[in-house]
């Protein structure tokens, strides 16, 4: 086995510093045969080489650390590896571009991590505080050759550290009631160069997707959200936005010449002239410029509409609308019928399927009941086939959707919440032209287009659809059939095509009342238990999903989850995180997909699920399960209720301008809890193809503080570093991954206490150890030396299993004599606390076992209250 280096700073990645000291650090993994030779590394190191300029390059010895300097290890190398450490102080000016180089020791030839490894330079960027986000500069200082035919005009920005601007771009009216008119402008070129960009493209008509490129910006596909990064640390952000005052009622993107520049591309629906709209805003950090853009567009649409009127959410009747926990809806696991049950579906095979989930100890909160439920026409192709009436296809549902709910409710009493699937316009050709529904209601003939980009699905041709003046009666009789057959949400599918009616005459006559009255009515029948699906589309995304004062809905962040599609799982879970970028700031809770438990990358799906912060459910083949893969997702309430642990801050890519096809860990970055208090987490996902080993900061985890002490404790390997600040080399964890491995890396802030006995004592609750997201699992904790010189942790969480306690001076300590328990007040059997099998300094206190032995009684509770004493003071 060939060595290995890992670094940081990072090799082909660029890293900002705020300070021009850098200390690299490299973990040298060899075969232990060869560890005792004299190993040696260097970096190779210049200024300037990235802006143009010609620099000389320099050689820096690595000189080996001693172990007070090395890193902490969360994952162990494999067993014929073992880690060699280096370490080097530089001072870097403004940038620097880098390499390294190693041998075996002086008799040896160098070997350039570029060949081996197929790793490029690595980069920093010291960040000056000032330069392009100054006041003094303004847009066409950051646009080198701004069009000068736009016009542009600067806004207070919502968010620190930034600055706003928005360009307006003239487009005219649409030609006729058939032709839209279109206009491509061309842009200029942020800073006349940049190091890296990043943006998210129409992928496909529903769909986003992410893009990521160096020093010239090529988009093959439509862009709604570009970002680049200057050589002097800066992120300039642009946001294509349509649907305001004197705006276009069509859509605004961006599209790259070939010379490299961004331009500018429109599409205008309306009648009359108008103007589309560029965001473009500029700060230290890409969050920050990407959150000014996203704010200020949230203000445009939630105090004007396209006509210039004050905009009026739809009214929500308040007699028909139920007061509920969101944890009643998108808390609870839920299971979906696509994958699982196939395209044929009856309701033979859904309660075949609940009956295999009940038998399996796997209960479900929320059912989905996904295509093929519907009593369709069953004309020609999938894609060109309508719907003939509300109720359910009579010959694969017998009874009825209400006798098959009612049937799944009396047999699973746990399953709280039946949703069934159905396409925004009935079904995904719409209305069947002879069906019972067109004889209900007005329907008119539209003409869809097609998408170049999935010339495989045929979507061209005509279909009917209900007309604009029954749209309203449509959705409120539907929903409240569903209702009245026992269904409690909707999962809306196809919203997408609504921008591919060929007429603009008809997209802006129609989309507006569509999602209008199909939000209206989920509110008033389901309380918004609803999931907005195939709707990334921008006319939906600022108009439904932007605006705030609405309950928050779950909105489908991708293209679908492929289980037969080997390649797809790793760019599944890529596309999630980068497209959470933007729908992070949108008024919904992003949906990562449905995905099986025992099929390929099962755990790095259900990883990925768990630092989402959004929902999670499975669609597993009828007993095919990995149940203990469950267990890690889930836990149970005290009230016997099987629920999903969401952080409160959801998941999204940590490094935007990484591209797919780099050797890096994707890192998704989340939190739990309060500001300084709470959980910051972090999910790492190899999707590179080959084992990665990498150096990750603890100060990149979201909100880490420098003044504060942590442990950082690993999901996979359970392994828990000592306590760290992030100015020590220990704040640098180790990670090593096979090819589709993955990990969630949890760092929980530590209670001091400074001892006469035993000097300072650092603790802190881990939350439950063995869930993945297991941190989130706490809802409260605290920790107070008593006057008795005893210590007393107190936790509460939503669920049972084992709360994990870190004790710094655990080793020194009885668990039989020092330690008492407690759970509601009760003494816990001894026998349930146990020092943890992979860390001496974590105690193990399985809290589900002793509630059942316990036989507790959850009352009016439906949380755990855990307490813990022990003696500090001898």
């Amino acid at each position: 086995m060939s060595p290995f280096v890992a670094t940081y700073p990072p090799l082909e990645q660029i890293t900002q510093l705020k300070d021009g000291s850098v200390t690299f650090h490299a973990v040298l993994e060899v075969p232990k045969s060869l560890a005792p030779n004299s190993w040696q590394l260097a970096l190779w190191h210049s200024t300037g080489s990235f802006d143009g300029r010609k620099a000389s390059w320099v050689e820096t010895p690595f000189a080996s650390s001693g172990q007070s300097n090395f890193p902490s290890t969360l994952h162990d190398p494999a067993d014929q590896l073992t880690r060699l450490h280096f370490a080097l102080d530089l001072t870097v000016q403004s940038s620097l571009s880098f390499t390294i180089k190693f041998r075996q020791g002086p008799d040896h030839d160098w070997k350039w991590v570029r060949n081996e490894q197929g790793l490029g330079d690595g980069y920093i960027v010291v960040e000056d505080g000032a330069a392009e986000g100054s006041d003094s500069e303004d847009l066409p200082d950051l646009i080198h050759g701004l069009n000068p035919s736009l016009k542009w005009s600067s806004h207070l920005s919502q968010c620190p550290g930034t600055r706003l601007w928005s360009i307006g771009v003239p487009v005219d009216g649409a030609k006729d009631d058939d032709n839209s008119t279109f206009s491509n402008v061309p842009l200029g070129t942020p800073w006349g160069g940049f190091l890296r960009w990043f943006a998210l493209v129409r992928d496909w008509s529903p769909w986003l997707a992410p893009r990521q490129g160096r020093s010239t910006v090529e988009l093959d596909k439509d862009a709604l959200l570009c970002s680049f990064l200057s050589s002097k640390g800066k992120h300039l952000v642009f946001l294509g936005f349509a649907g305001i005052n004197k705006a276009v009622d069509g859509m605004t993107l961006f599209r790259s010449d070939e010379s490299g520049r961004l331009t500018i591309h429109v599409r205008n629906d309306s009648a009359e002239a108008g103007s589309g709209t560029v965001l473009v805003a500029v700060g230290d950090n890409f969050e920050s410029a990407n959150a000014a853009v996203m704010y200020h567009a949230r203000g445009l649409v939630s105090t004007t509409d396209r006509t210039g009127e004050s905009s009026k959410e739809p009214e929500t009747p308040s007699d028909n609308v139920e007061a509920n926990w969101y944890e009643n809806w998108y808390d609870g696991l839920g299971y979906c019928t696509w994958n699982a049950l196939g395209q044929r579906l009856t309701a033979e095979k859904v309660i075949m399927a609940v009956d295999a989930l009940a038998d399996n100890n796997i209960h479900i909160s929320n059912l989905i009941i996904d295509d093929n439920w519907q009593d369709i026409d069953y004309r020609g192709d999938q894609w060109q086939q309508g719907w003939n009436d509300f109720e359910a296809e009579p010959k694969a549902f017998p009874n009825g959707l209400k006798g098959l709910i009612s049937e799944i409710r009396s047999k699973h009493k746990n399953i709280e919440h039946v949703a069934v699937w159905h396409a925004l316009l009935g079904y995904w050709a719409g209305i069947a032209p002879d069906g019972n529904l067109a004889k209900r209601y007005r329907t008119i003939e539209v003409v869809r287009g097609e998408d170049s980009s999935r010339k495989n699905i045929p979507l061209a041709g005509k279909m009917t659809v209900i007309a604009q003046e029954d749209v309203h009666k449509f959705y409120d009789d539907f929903y409240r059939f569903l209702s009245e057959s026992g269904v409690a949400g909707v999962k809306t599918d196809g919203q997408f095509m609504v921008d591919m009616w060929v007429s603009p005459k008809v997209r802006r006559e129609l989309i507006q009342p569509y999602l209008d009255n199909w939000l209206l009515a989920s509110l008033s029948h389901f309380s918004g238990r609803a999931i907005s699906c195939m709707s990334l589309s921008p006319q939906i995304i600022f108009h439904t999903q932007l605006p705030r004062g609405r309950p928050t809905m779950l909105c489908r962040n991708s293209d679908d989850f492929f289980p037969e599609v080997p390649s797809s799982h790793p760019w599944h879970v890529w596309a999630n995180a980068h497209n959470s970028l933007l729908t992070q700031h949108l008024n919904t809770l992003p949906d990562w997909d449905m995905f099986q438990t025992a099929g390929a990358y099962a755990g790095f799906h259900a990883a990925a699920r768990c630092v989402s912060g959004g929902p999670i459910y499975i669609t597993d083949v009828p007993g095919q399960y990995d149940l203990d893969l469950i267990k890690q997702m889930t836990g149970v309430t005290p009230r016997g209720r099987t629920v999903i642990f969401r952080p409160s801050v959801l998941g999204r890519s940590l490094d935007q301008y990484v591209n797919y096809d780099d050797l890096s860990l994707l890192k998704i970055s989340a939190y739990n809890g309060r500001a300084v208090t709470g959980t910051p987490i972090m999910g790492l996902f190899n999707v590179s193809g080959r084992p990665l080993t990498e150096l990750v900061p603890l100060a990149r985890f979201s909100g880490v503080l420098p003044s504060m002490w942590y442990v950082v404790r690993s999901h996979q390997s359970g392994e828990v570093t000592a306590p760290v600040q992030t100015t020590s080399s220990a704040s640098l964890l180790t990670v090593s991954l096979d090819n589709g491995g993955y990990d969630i890396l949890s760092v929980f802030p530590m209670s001091l206490y400074e001892t006469e006995s035993r000097g300072r004592v650092y603790v802190a609750s881990l939350g439950l150890v063995g869930k993945m997201a297991g941190a989130a699992a706490m809802l409260n904790h605290s920790t107070d030396l008593l006057e008795n010189g005893r210590l007393f942790i107190s936790t509460r969480l939503k669920a049972l299993g084992v709360l994990g306690i870190y004790i710094s001076h655990l080793p020194e300590l009885s668990i039989q004599d020092e330690f008492m328990a407690t759970i509601q007040g009760q003494p816990i059997p001894p026998h349930t606390v146990t020092v943890s099998k992979t860390s001496s300094h974590v105690i193990d206190i399985d809290i589900e076992s002793a509630w059942n032995e316990m036989g507790l009684d959850a009352g009016w509770s439906n949380e755990v209250e855990v307490k813990v004493y022990f003696t500090l003071e001898k």
